[in-house]
């Protein structure tokens, strides 16, 4: 973390080897997310339960709970779901999400994701597709803001954390 804000300055550091840079003065939900995504990055088996707004996916025993009921998901809707919720408020077409829950050598139709978009409002009550909404020519999107209050995507280790950090320094993890 650094005062210097410029991007000569970010990339001068990133240049000598940081791995990130974070300018002062800074949000601590950004630095806790930042924390995470490196932790993610480097050891994807650590952390294994990852809590997005009223969402929270165990990928290491493949359960996913939404307003802490598990829901009951074949293999396909976990990942369906899960890459979703992991790139809410992002437009996903037909193809990407095929490509990442059925994999690149998926040989059927695009038209089953919406059949397994439809069983996957069903299990989550989304009647209204408030939730998942359907953007026409485009694909669709997870709405967090809509599932129950402000989202914030935060390891399960992180959540409920009251304590505030007022400096840190990173080397590798």
């Amino acid at each position: 973390m650094t005062a210097k804000d410029e991007v000569e300055d970010r990339v001068y550091g990133l240049t000598l080897g940081a791995d990130d840079y974070l300018a002062k003065p800074f949000s601590f939900g950004e630095l806790l997310a930042r924390i995470h995504a490196r932790l993610r990055n480097q050891f994807p088996n650590l952390l294994g339960e990852v809590a997005y707004g009223p969402f929270r996916i165990d990928d290491k025993r493949k359960e996913l709970h939404y307003k802490e009921q598990l829901l009951e998901l074949s293999p396909t809707e976990y990942e369906l779901l899960k890459f979703i919720v992991m790139n809410n408020d992002i437009a996903l077409s037909k193809l990407l999400i095929l490509e990442k829950a059925w994999g690149y050598d998926f040989g059927g139709e695009q038209n089953i994701v919406e059949v397994y978009i439809r069983s996957i409002r069903d299990k989550l009550g989304d009647k209204e597709h408030r939730l998942i909404r359907t953007l026409r020519g485009a694909g669709y999107r997870m709405d967090l803001a809509l599932a129950g209050g402000r989202f914030r995507a935060l390891p399960v280790l992180f959540q409920n954390q009251a304590r505030c950090v007022t400096s840190c320094s990173f080397g590798h993890f």
